[in-house]
C-alpha cells in the first residue's frame, strides 16, 4: 500500500458527459496535490452512497487493497417531469451524510442537482463551474481536519 493517502472517486454515470467533466475537475485537483486516486463507476447518483458503504465495509473486514483516506462523490440529477428527482436528490444526499457521520469519513460532495442540462453542463465543466474540483478540494480539507483532530475510522 502506498504511503500517500488514497482517494476513492465514486461517480454516477447516468449522464456520462457530465460525469466525465466532474471527474476531470476532481482528478486535476487530486493530481496537483499528488494524491493517489481510484475511479469507481456506478449507474447513477442513487448508487453512489452504496458503493462508498461497500468500500467502507471492505476496510472493516481488513482488505489491505481497499484503504481510502477520503471519498469524492460525483454525479448529476436533472429535474424531470416526475417526483423521481426529489427522491434521488434527498435520499442520496441523506445517505452520504449518514456515512460521514456514522463512519467519520472525509467526503467531498459533488452530486449536482440541476434544473436542466445547460445548468449541469456549466456546473460540471472544469473551465466553468468545476464542481468536481470543488468536491475534491472539500474532501482534501476534510482529510486535513480529520488528521488535525486525530480521528480514526470506527
Amino acid at each position: 500500500m502506498s504511503e500517500s493517502p488514497s482517494i476513492l472517486i465514486v461517480e454516477g454515470r447516468f449522464y456520462e458527459d457530465i460525469g466525465d467533466d466532474l471527474y476531470k475537475g476532481a482528478v486535476a485537483v487530486l493530481d496537483k496535490a499528488e494524491l493517489v486516486h481510484e475511479r469507481l463507476a456506478v449507474p447513477g447518483a442513487f448508487e453512489v452512497p452504496q458503493a462508498i458503504r461497500f468500500a467502507i465495509r471492505s476496510m472493516e473486514i481488513g482488505s489491505a487493497m481497499n484503504r481510502y483516506s477520503g471519498f469524492v462523490a460525483l454525479g448529476c440529477v436533472i429535474r424531470g417531469e416526475t417526483s423521481h428527482y426529489d427522491y434521488v436528490c434527498e435520499e442520496s444526499a441523506r445517505a452520504l451524510m449518514d456515512l460521514t457521520m456514522d463512519y467519520s469519513i472525509a467526503l467531498g460532495y459533488g452530486i449536482l442537482t440541476c434544473e436542466n442540462q445547460e445548468q449541469a453542463r456549466y456546473r460540471s465543466d472544469p473551465e466553468q463551474g468545476d464542481k468536481g474540483g470543488v468536491a475534491a478540494k472539500a474532501c482534501m480539507r476534510m482529510m486535513e481536519v480529520k488528521k488535525e483532530l486525530r480521528l480514526v475510522p470506527r
